[in-house]
């Protein structure tokens, strides 16, 4: 069985680093999966600000569970060079933090070519980042994305396989539904390559994102499935309520924030965050793993 550990988005509660660890203390959360700072995205920070941010985790007892960086995040035909260049920085940063994580992605591809003409570039980048995190204690956690290599459950596969034990999977519910992709098929075939959820459920019709157990994201059945695995796992909610700083830059043009646009639903963005948190705890007491 695994031993459950709560981690969260939090710049999706708005404010900084301060205003992001009292709504993660709030709603029972022990670690961050830092994205939005008070310095802009972490993707960006230098190790100065590292450790600024370390000493502030560090005196509130926030852990770190991976870095949400941007990374893998642009086209294929993009120059990667300049893109690795920045990832090397990433790497420092996330030891500075004390994670042995990065969350990643594998490059946009223009949804008017063939993804498979892209296949072996997308492997040598993702070769390449992922050796050289490891080489530096850290893994590459790849997320399944919409519009990337690897949206789908065969391509992710085919990455996970292709890159065994240099690279990890990230399990991402919503990007799933949101490509038509069936959540527990998916689960069920790249199970041994996952180590870690995003905790977010989503509709197909229409593609919106929901709180965790509204959606048809099998959320419940995917906490009970992913229970079988021993030792720590991390859960890292990811709202996606209500549009916050940075969405718009995390995203294509028709991602989720043209779909929360007009989503007044929520009063703040802290109360979306603390209605998915109690989404969230709500789904583990019926899966019965909490």
């Amino acid at each position: 069985m695994a031993d459950f550990l709560l981690s969260a988005f939090a710049d999706e509660a708005g404010g900084g680093i301060l205003s992001q660890i009292e709504a993660l203390k709030a709603n029972g959360f022990t670690h961050i999966e830092p994205r939005g700072l008070d310095d802009g995205n972490i993707s960006d920070y230098t190790a100065e600000q590292a450790k600024a941010l370390k000493k502030v985790l560090n005196d509130n007892e926030i852990g770190v569970s991976s870095i949400g960086s941007r990374f893998g995040k642009i086209e294929i035909t993009d120059d990667f060079d300049e893109h690795f260049e920045e990832f090397k920085n990433c790497v420092e940063i996330a030891n500075i933090l004390d994670t042995k994580r990065i969350r990643m992605f594998s490059f946009f591809v223009d949804e008017d070519d063939n993804k498979a003409d892209y296949r072996d570039e997308v492997l040598e980048r993702l070769d390449k980042m992922s050796s050289y995190s490891l080489k530096h204690g850290v893994w590459c956690c790849h997320e399944n994305e919409k519009g990337i290599y690897g949206e789908n459950e065969h391509e992710c596969l085919d990455l996970y396989r292709t890159l065994k034990d240099k690279m990890l999977g990230v399990f991402d519910p919503a990007n799933f539904i949101q490509s038509g992709v069936k959540v527990l098929s998916a689960y069920d075939l790249l199970e041994e390559y996952i180590d870690y959820l995003h905790i977010k459920d989503c509709i197909y019709d229409g593609g919106q994102v929901r709180p965790a157990g509204k959606g048809d994201g099998e959320i419940v059945e995917l906490l009970r499935r992913f229970n079988k695995k021993d030792g720590a796992r991390f859960l890292t909610l990811e709202p996606h309520l209500k549009v916050f700083k940075g969405l718009s830059a995390l995203e294509k043009e028709g991602g989720q924030a043209d779909k929360l646009k007009n989503d007044f639903t929520y009063g703040s963005n802290r109360e979306a965050f603390d209605v998915a948190a109690n989404a969230l705890h709500s789904c583990l007491s019926e899966a019965g793993v909490n």
